[in-house]
């Protein structure tokens, strides 16, 4: 079966400097990077997904801003970059029609924020029919205020990465994925 990794949403903003920057972004980052090392070696492709706030009031990812860029750490000619505007890496953006295109049905996930666009590109993915497997030591989210109290980025990675792999997808960490 074909492959694809899916790096959702790893740029400037989400690191340290940046406006929304993630708790453990950079463990998320190297773990990435042996995922990109891995496919290169076994011949699968990879996406890149970049998201561009066009909400009006967005604070952060705004256009033509060193914030929306992806890392510098990614070179994006060894892949293909799919520009979004919705959590949901699917929802008006060319990734299904690529992915159809070169016949691949499995997807391999990681990036940010794990509560929100790896979420919703994991879910619909399933929907869309595809074998999901989403990398959970190669995503990263930030704590959030939920009725005055402060809810953990690591409780919310966990909730949202049980919840993925109850039904959705199967869960892995970078090391079960590159031994597998």
């Amino acid at each position: 079966m074909k492959k694809a990794l899916i790096i959702i949403d790893m740029q400037n903003d989400y690191f340290a400097g940046g406006k929304m920057a993630l708790v453990d972004i950079d463990e998320a980052m190297e773990n990435t990077m042996k995922l990109i090392e891995d496919a290169q070696e076994n011949k699968y492709e990879v996406f890149f997904i970049q998201h561009i706030s066009t909400r009006e009031g967005a604070t952060f990812f705004l256009p033509n801003s060193d914030g929306v860029k992806l890392h510098t750490r990614f070179d994006a000619s060894i892949g293909t970059v799919i520009q979004k505007h919705y959590p949901n890496s699917f929802r008006d953006t060319s990734l299904e029609a690529k992915l159809k295109e070169k016949g691949i049905k499995d997807l391999i996930i990681c990036g940010a924020m794990s509560h929100m666009c790896v979420d919703s590109t994991a879910r619909a993915a399933f929907d869309l029919g595809y074998s999901v497997t989403v990398v959970e030591d190669a995503c990263a989210t930030r704590d959030v205020t939920f009725k005055g109290k402060v809810v953990s980025a690591k409780e919310i990675h966990g909730s949202f990465m049980s919840a993925l792999g109850s039904v959705f997808a199967s869960v892995v960490s970078t090391k079960e994925l590159i031994n597998a």
